[in-house]
């Protein structure tokens, strides 16, 4: 019998839909206080679902594998276990669809110059010139970078591709395309095929001079902190929108700043930052050509039941020897 620990706060159904997988399992739900694992609660369990809170090594013995309730990693990599041989997996593709359509919104956003409409709304006076304050840039023809063409860029390609932009994308390893990791039926790019043009991870700055939109989707490891500096904004046309639902360490926020302070690209849609909560000193919050949110974009009513599914797969391929789908990459940091 190969024992499950779950200590992340699903409904019943949710668990026996995990307990539905084969007769040789045993799932046993346990939350903790704010997500913490407890350190004096022993457990046999051979595999963990978890937000984060790992036990130690001493009092989990026969722990195998974790599969974690996110896509990113940067919260476990000072928990124990990390440095072990254990299997670590994501959610990674469980936020495909509405990462990429929150992208798109941002898209539409800019190209419709929504932001004039709400600011002309609150004067209460109709314009003298509608054509200078509404016109807006159609998506044909325009072109979207996307850095990191995982699901999220993939389902964003997708969504894109039938407003008739030209899609470039970088990819670290740009001579296999094909998307290995978890679907979801329906969505995404498996096979690589939207692209106009896939650049390298080393050809983001040459990409970027390009495009009229870039969305950044890169985790934050050592290769990609601060990526999105000032030689980067410096490389993008003064009329490009920067769009980051990435993580907050890839761009140097300063840069950013003077970026859209100086002109040196038009605006941005950020959901992600340096330090969270957004402090209430930064600028960004006062800059009229930003939209901001609070790291919300991956949000999502379906999240948990997406994320069950996923781990189902997980445990089917588990029990029958075949590789788990999302297994964390300790070099590469995701």
């Amino acid at each position: 019998m190969i024992e499950i620990l779950v200590t992340a706060s699903f409904p019943q159904n949710l668990l026996d839909k995990l307990q539905a997988v084969s007769s040789e399992i045993k799932v046993e739900h346990y939350v903790g206080a704010n997500g913490r694992y407890p350190e004096d609660r022993a457990t046999n369990a051979e595999i963990m679902y978890t937000y984060g809170g790992l036990p130690k090594p001493e009092i989990a013995p026969n722990l195998r594998w974790v599969q974690l309730h996110s896509a990113g990693i940067n919260h476990i990599t000072n928990q124990p276990f990390w440095d072990s041989d254990i299997l670590f997996t994501t959610t990674s593709g469980i936020h495909a669809p509405n990462m990429a359509q929150y992208a798109l919104t941002q898209i539409l956003a800019w190209s419709q110059r929504v932001p004039t409409w709400f600011k002309i709304k609150n004067e209460a006076a109709w314009p003298q010139n509608r054509w200078d304050n509404y016109l807006p840039a159609e998506l044909r023809g325009q072109t979207v970078g996307i850095v990191g063409y995982g699901s999220i860029g993939r389902e964003l390609a997708r969504l894109a591709k039938c407003f008739g932009m030209i899609i470039l994308t970088t990819k670290r390893d740009a001579r296999h395309i094909e998307d290995t990791g978890y679907i979801i039926p329906g969505t995404g790019d498996p096979q690589g095929s939207l692209p106009d043009r896939i650049y390298p991870g080393e050809a983001t700055r040459s990409m970027v001079a390009e495009c009229d939109y870039i969305v950044n989707i890169l985790p934050d490891t050592e290769k990609t902190h601060h990526l999105f500096n000032e030689e980067m904004f410096r490389a993008m046309k003064p009329s490009a929108y920067f769009i980051n639902i990435g993580r907050g360490g890839t761009v140097n926020e300063n840069d950013l700043i003077r970026a859209l302070k100086k002109g040196w690209i038009a605006g941005a849609g950020l959901d992600v930052f340096e330090q969270e909560p957004l402090p209430d000193s930064s600028p960004l919050w006062q800059l009229e050509n930003v939209i901001l949110t609070p790291h919300t974009s991956g949000f999502t009513p379906d999240y948990d039941e997406r994320a069950t599914d996923l781990f189902a797969e997980n445990l089917r391929r588990y029990i029958h020897g075949k590789p788990l789908l999302n297994l964390v990459n300790r070099e590469t940091g995701y």
